[in-house]
């Protein structure tokens, strides 16, 4: 009899098991966080399969942030935004910036003073062809494994890609598996679906710096961070786990950004 009983407890606990997303939602038009969202807003299908959306939880949350600068031959016009970004890093914050071209070099480990953040851009030097995916699957395989808050790459590019050896699959695998969120800042629309990709499927978000400034004089940092710092929490229920092929909306009218992490 407590056999029975037991099994049936264990039954009913799976039935009740949970699966928790790390959702961003972006208004393009505006470049700013939609807030004030239920869980009846979203709508998640995973391969296709409608899961249902228990809760929804709104939180501004402190970040530390991989900054990935574009170091290529033509690199050096997005330089200047970098101290924007690095401006914007709060009280618990820490960065860490890695330098790439045809290679990743991290050039300043996790660090709260923002003097040597911009001490170590300010060295460095230009050359070679762009290969993003690379650096992105480089800082993210190890690069967070001493982060104490959400981990972020934030990808400061002109926009092109090179030839990378590794593709956008395996970037993304390896994101995922290691609760990495992958963000761009980019110039040239060159490789916008990628980035876009890249950011849906990681939680992130993608910020072209020309539409920035349509938008807002302000300098681009303070509005690029106010996004990366704000998330939905969703708890999604089942004890199924989520599939590559999960994608999230967002049930209101206009063109919206949606993103997801799968965090627990």
């Amino acid at each position: 009899m407590r056999r029975i009983l037991l099994i049936v407890l264990l039954a009913a606990c799976a039935g009740q098991a949970a699966t928790r997303l790390e959702v961003s939602v972006v208004d393009p038009k505006t470049g700013k966080v939609v807030t004030g969202l239920a869980a009846g807003d979203f709508s998640v299908l995973d391969d296709r399969t409608p899961r249902k959306v228990e809760a929804a939880e709104f939180a501004v949350t402190p970040i530390d942030v991989m900054l990935l600068l574009d170091t290529s031959l033509v690199g050096e016009m997005v330089q200047p935004v970098a101290d924007t970004l690095i401006a914007q890093l709060g009280e618990k914050e820490q960065m860490a910036i890695v330098s790439y071209h045809s290679s990743a070099d991290l050039i300043q480990d996790f660090t709260s003073s923002k003097m040597l953040l911009k001490r170590a851009v300010a060295g460095v030097k230009y050359g070679n062809m762009p290969q993003v995916l690379d650096a992105i699957y480089a800082a993210v395989d190890g690069g967070f494994d001493h982060a104490t808050m959400r981990r972020v790459v934030l990808v400061l590019t002109t926009g092109y890609e090179g030839y990378s050896r590794v593709d956008q699959r395996q970037v993304l695998r390896l994101a995922r598996r290691n609760g990495v969120s992958v963000s761009t800042v980019y110039v040239s629309g060159a490789e916008r679906s990628m980035f876009e990709s890249l950011a849906r499927q990681t939680g992130g978000a993608c910020f072209n710096l020309r539409d920035l400034r349509k938008i807002s004089n302000e300098p681009p940092g303070k509005p690029i961070f106010d996004v990366l710092r704000s998330r939905y929490m969703l708890t999604i229920s089942g004890n199924l786990s989520i599939g590559e092929k999960l994608k999230v909306e967002v049930k209101r009218p206009g063109k919206l950004f949606v993103s997801a992490l799968v965090v627990e």
